[in-house]
């Protein structure tokens, strides 16, 4: 078998081995011996390493093995340089730095001497991957040599999906491009990240004995506190009936979170079987780790040879027949400096973010002190289809050149230290526009995410609307921005994409019913705050400022909970012609507002010592 992916579009039976002569008589695979050896080494690495993910690899076609190898390969050579002990903490993250910036370098070449990260920018380059999405995994792994605590649950979780997500995004895309794409109903979303917390459960108790060898604990405080005495047997590497009743609890939850059969529904039975499989290999593991008993805290836990031979028997058999009757596109590969476009694959990760280009005038933002910026400005983009009416255009050319100026606000905000920006994109009462307009606004936000202008930049984005309604590939796109961007520190970009202010009202009045139906909260007793904490995203801060655009004044159903005490800002330019300068103004408009909240301006004063509003 071929260790290096043939360039060719054909059935996934047809299998190219290795110099096989291709269309021209040219070897499919290349002539680069040494990147045949930085493929071999992958796979020779996975197999040794991971004999459970080198199984599950062995269910997909070959021409797509290669470059899951290569992605095993890399993010195990990472953790592989933040783990090694031998070395101190500061030696090891330096040491994963220089990974990284070797990988940023060496993309656009194509090749590298490091044979994994050869392998690597080879399969980036090929499959159009957008190593970009890795920055906040990789950076995390130069975080973790410091050590890691976890209060509780929801900060093991943070940190698990924030290395495990990006990962299998770029596994998604592979099979995307090659034509099969695994796209996920809105409806699993939540479903697969609780999968993927499972894998992460699994393996922190398969690797316990090694963790704790080097003195890692990697379980929140939250689990450790249900069974007193845990977390000291277990730094003591002591056997005890907490620490046996701590896995038995542990073990249950890797169960239940692994065990997810609406994933896969609608699913193309080729990944379906994959995910089934994983599954089963997994449930296999959690049982190993049950039987250990005291030799956990010595050794990894491994499934008897029977056991996996019964799960990946069938599996095989399955996965044969579904890629059997699966076309595959596998794109050639390209080699820097030969004829045709290079491969659009996206810069490799870095550990830093860039400042926004400057404004063409050279202007800067005004010296406003941060104690009086305000946290948060919503602002409502009108006036696109007006814009483009009166130069004679369709009413999409208007909301093209909108995009342009949402560019320009974000790197206004970014330039002043903005914290939270929220933009009303699109609205639930949108959907009545013209079809064809419809379609221009999605397809445009389409390709905004698709090039992520601000990929570069401390932004992270997030997504406020409904689910279920915009089209599947359009909220993929979505939640990738979101998990990729999710542990950036800077400006929070808020897209509200489907989004209504009575619908989001409604919604959490549904889930407050839930709530009181079910016994967990008394109707009498239900307060603002309870009402709060249900909102579909109820850690957004309330609005400061909303600016609208286009000489309208009115605030159409956008935000109506958290723009209560919001001040208003009214301005007539249409939103197209706006710059980062209009922000600044809306900015320094604010900072001459006195804010009462209902009270009196001396009462006011007294709220916020020190700060004029």
């Amino acid at each position: 078998m071929s260790d290096v992916p043939p360039a060719t579009t054909a059935p996934a039976e047809r299998e190219a081995a290795s110099g096989s002569p291709g269309p021209a008589g040219r070897p499919v695979t290349g002539d680069d011996p040494a990147l045949r050896a930085a493929y071999r080494l992958c796979r020779r690495r996975t197999k040794d390493q991971d004999p459970a993910e080198y199984a599950l690899i062995q269910l997909v076609p070959a021409a797509l093995r290669p470059a899951l190898h290569a992605l095993w390969a890399a993010a195990n050579a990472l953790d592989d340089l933040g783990d090694d002990r031998t070395a101190p903490a500061a030696e090891r993250a330096a040491r994963v730095a220089a990974w990284i910036a070797a990988l940023h370098r060496e993309l656009p070449t194509g090749a590298s001497p490091d044979p994994v990260r050869h392998a690597l920018v080879d399969t980036a380059n090929r499959w159009r991957l957008d190593l970009s999405e890795l920055r906040d995994a990789m950076t995390q792994v130069q975080d973790d040599t410091r050590g890691r605590h976890f209060a509780d649950w929801a900060q093991w979780r943070t940190w698990g999906r924030d290395n495990l997500l990006p990962w299998f995004g770029l596994v998604r895309t592979v099979f995307d491009r090659a034509g099969v794409p695994v796209a996920l109903r809105l409806d699993t979303r939540e479903t697969y990240e609780e999968f993927l917390d499972g894998v992460r459960l699994t393996d922190i108790l398969t690797d316990l004995a090694a963790d704790l060898a080097q003195g890692d604990l990697l379980l929140p405080a939250e689990a450790l506190d249900l069974h007193p005495g845990s977390a000291a047997d277990l730094a003591q590497r002591r056997w005890s009936p907490a620490v046996a009743a701590l896995i038995a609890h542990l073990t249950g939850l890797a169960r239940q979170w692994v065990t997810q059969e609406a994933l896969t529904r609608g699913m193309h039975p080729g990944p379906a079987t994959v995910l089934h499989t994983m599954a089963a290999l997994l449930h296999a593991q959690l049982d190993a780790v049950d039987a250990a008993g005291p030799a956990l805290l010595n050794s990894p836990p491994r499934p008897a040879l029977r056991t996996r031979a019964r799960v990946l028997a069938p599996a095989r058999a399955r996965a044969a027949l579904a890629w059997s009757l699966t076309p595959l596109t596998v794109p050639p590969p390209h080699h820097p400096g030969s004829p045709g476009p290079p491969a659009p694959a996206r810069p490799a990760p870095t550990s830093t973010f860039r400042r926004p280009p400057p404004h063409p005038s050279g202007e800067q933002p005004p010296a406003i002190p941060p104690g009086r910026l305000p946290a948060h400005v919503a602002v409502i983009m009108d006036g696109n289809g007006r814009w483009a009416q009166q130069r004679g255009l369709p009413r999409h050319e208007g909301h093209r050149a909108g995009a342009g100026a949402v560019r320009e606000v974000v790197h206004g905000a970014l330039d002043i230290g903005l914290r939270h920006l929220t933009l009303y994109t699109f609205s639930t009462e949108n959907w009545h526009r013209d079809p064809e307009e419809v379609d221009a606004i999605l397809g445009l936000l389409r390709g905004e995410l698709a090039e992520d202008p601000f990929r570069d930049l401390d932004v992270r984005l997030r997504w406020h609307g409904r689910a279920g309604r915009l089209p599947p590939d359009l909220a993929d796109l979505l939640h990738l921005r979101e998990r990729t961007t999710r542990a950036r520190t800077g400006l929070t970009l808020t897209m509200c994409i489907d989004y209504g202010g009575r619908d989001e009202l409604t919604r959490t009045a549904a889930a407050l019913a839930g709530r009181a139906r079910a016994g967990h909260l008394d109707p009498a007793l239900i307060a603002e705050d309870d009402f709060a904490r249900h909102l579909p995203l109820a850690d957004m801060p309330d609005v400061d400022l909303l600016w609208r655009t286009g000489g309208e004044q009115r605030v159409s159903n956008f935000l109506p909970w958290h723009t209560a005490y919001a001040e208003l800002h009214f301005t007539p330019g249409l939103w197209p012609d706006t710059d980062r300068r209009d922000l600044w103004q809306a900015l320094t408009t604010y900072t001459h507002r006195q804010r009462h909240h209902g009270a009196t301006p001396a009462a006011a004063a007294q709220l916020t010592p020190g700060v004029t509003k």
